[in-house]
């Protein structure tokens, strides 16, 4: 994965490890797509969703600003996806369902001939209402070649 051997989750904290890891996600997923690693960006950038939004909610301050109903289990990407929607964090406009499903397939397809420019772009948009995009990619450790 895109973040082995490039970050120190303990040095980083409980906020900064999941957020770094979105990060390194994000571009670790453009890089595969770009290569014509269909689905392994796939894979790559939904790692990147999900540790964004486990970032989101890690802070006590915007965790206590979320409509959890009760029995809402946060560590289900689905659910968190729906949490952050209702509370208005998100727009919602991204299909998870879909997501989910495209991704179930491309953990077991190569998809050399999908288009992913839509998904990357709502992706990115998710990530910018997020508030972990944009960055600056010389920001973070450089890229081990290695990593796929």
């Amino acid at each position: 994965m895109p973040h082995f051997g490039l970050m120190d989750e303990e040095a980083l904290g409980p906020e900064q490890a999941p957020l770094q890891r979105a990060r390194l996600h994000i571009r670790g997923g453009k890089r595969r797509l770009r290569q014509g690693k269909i689905s392994a960006g796939i894979l790559t950038l939904y790692d990147a969703l999900v540790f964004g939004m486990e970032w989101y909610i890690v802070s006590p301050g915007r965790r206590e600003k979320l409509t959890v109903q009760p029995g809402e289990d946060l560590r289900n990407d689905r659910t968190l996806y729906s949490v952050l929607v209702r509370s208005g964090v998100i727009d919602g406009s991204f299909d998870y369902p879909a997501f989910d499903l495209l991704v179930e397939y491309a953990s077991n397809n190569e998809m050399p001939d999908y288009d992913y420019r839509e998904l990357l772009a709502s992706i990115e948009s998710i990530m910018m209402q997020l508030g972990i995009m944009p960055f600056d990619e010389a920001e973070l450790p450089a890229e081990d070649p290695a990593t796929f």
